[in-house]
């Protein structure tokens, strides 16, 4: 039988049963919208958290610390060996760091308790410097007011909690001054010391009361990702130069007086080392550790996340394709009854000459055809499905005063993967009444009413 004639053949006989074929073909059409759905869900979670970590600068940040300062904290490292000993984290180290290749910039962690007084109240927080490109980094997406005017303006960009402690109406802060009194640091010169053991000159330095003032330029929902470790969340944010420009005492000066005696010189706590990309996150981990210093990224994180989202989506899968194993049994119960309704034709086929082959690849065609056109509805419904979701999650995140996100994603892989599993799910179901009307006797077939 030529191809044509058997195509013309099958779609004839599904046009004259068109609501049963109708109905099974709907039933495919359910079962891939269901597949569809929930594996566009998956993907859409995958790419929203993919693109939140990539847009962080996460995945392509090194958190550099003293040698020793991750161990008794319970945080991972990948200690590689090296020959030197530790080396104390100051900007002579910071500048050799950024001479490494493939580093675009490295940054100080900036953080220190202090007093801001508003409308002449005390309030007591943690004030945090953000670098000049977290402008970019996505954490100040759907922030209330701007970010800052220029890296070293003396502006301040304030959680909303805080915000809210400061007024009860967060938003009437912006452009309004306030106050930031914190301690300067200030070296005081090195002297002979009669009373030092060793005999070597020391020195120290005093702290200054200080105020500057600033003008809040927007409020954020969250803090954003200031650093590795840092001393409490940070409620107010202000431009990293600005910070650094204020000498304000931390944590660790004093630890550094009880260390070596090197107050006059400037240490870090921490540094973030910025890669062009992450592919080059492990060389450069490796190369700073080499110099003496540990070193921390998230790569290895970013891998649980993968098998995490990889796993995930076979489950919504396997579950997807319930609804599509259902439909299958539409599809052999409705090409079950067709051979029932039309064996006389069979057996008028099969005297004038018809194969065996020639009846199995007619109800291939008429199983193949629901499955098509069931797969492509499926996506379609699929679609809308994730598109509904997608906007009730968001109607929701909007009462909560919460950004809008893109919750479902269907790509180009994900529908023509759906129709081509369509496609199979409905011939495979059409093995078994294909090969039993092959295997009708002519006779018994023309003999039939």
């Amino acid at each position: 039988m030529k191809p044509r004639d058997l195509s013309d053949l099958a779609f004839r006989n599904l046009r004259e049963a068109i609501l049963r074929n109708t109905l099974t073909t709907l039933g495919v059409a359910v079962g891939v919208a269901s597949l569809v759905a929930m594996l566009s869900l998956g993907v859409g979670l995958q790419e929203l958290a993919s693109k939140r970590l990539s847009q962080s600068g996460l995945f392509d940040t090194i958190f550099v610390t003293p040698k020793n300062n991750f161990r008794g904290m319970g945080r991972p490292q990948r200690e590689v060996q090296s020959d030197k000993p530790p080396r104390t984290l100051d900007e002579d180290a910071r500048q050799a760091i950024e001479k490494l290749p493939n580093v675009i910039e490295v940054y100080p962690q900036v953080r220190f308790f202090t007093e801001v007084r508003f409308n002449n109240k005390p309030f007591a927080t943690v004030v945090a410097g953000m670098p000049e490109s977290s402008r970019n980094s996505g954490s100040f997406d759907g922030m209330q007011g701007n970010f800052f005017s220029s890296p070293t303006a003396n502006e301040a960009i304030l959680q909303i909690e805080f915000a809210k402690d400061l007024s009860d109406k967060p938003a009437s802060l912006i452009g309004q001054d306030l106050v930031l009194r914190y301690a300067e640091r200030q070296a005081l010169p090195a002297n002979d010391d009669s009373s030092s053991p060793s005999g070597e000159p020391s020195g120290g330095f005093s702290v200054v009361p200080k105020e500057l003032r600033l003008k809040i330029v927007g409020i954020v929902e969250t803090e954003p990702a200031a650093g590795y470790g840092g001393y409490g969340n940070a409620r107010l944010l202000m431009p990293l130069s600005t910070a650094s420009t204020l000498r304000a005492a931390q944590v660790n000066d004093l630890r550094d007086i009880v260390r070596d005696n090197s107050a006059n010189k400037t240490t870090y706590p921490s540094l973030s080392v910025r890669a062009k990309s992450p592919s080059h996150v492990e060389t450069l981990e490796a190369s700073i550790k080499s110099m003496g210093f540990a070193a921390f990224s998230l790569l290895d994180a970013s891998k649980s996340l993968r098998t995490f989202f990889s796993v995930f989506d076979l489950l919504l899968g396997i579950f997807g394709s319930l609804a599509l194993a259902v439909a299958t049994l539409g599809i052999v119960n409705t090409l079950v009854m067709a051979i029932l309704e039309r064996r006389r034709e069979i057996g008028v086929l099969k005297a004038l000459g018809a194969a065996d082959s020639d009846v199995q690849q007619l109800f291939f065609v008429e199983a193949g055809v629901m499955g098509l056109f069931g797969g492509f509805l499926g996506v379609l419904f699929g679609w809308l499905l994730g598109r509904a979701i997608t906007f009730g999650t968001n109607v929701y995140l909007k009462r909560q005063n919460l950004n809008p996100i893109e919750l479902s994603s269907v790509p180009w892989w994900l529908v023509i993967a759906a129709i081509a599993f369509a496609i199979l799910v409905s011939l495979a179901a059409g093995l078994y009444p294909a090969s039993r009307a092959a295997k009708l006797n002519p006779v018994d077939a023309l003999r039939y009413e």
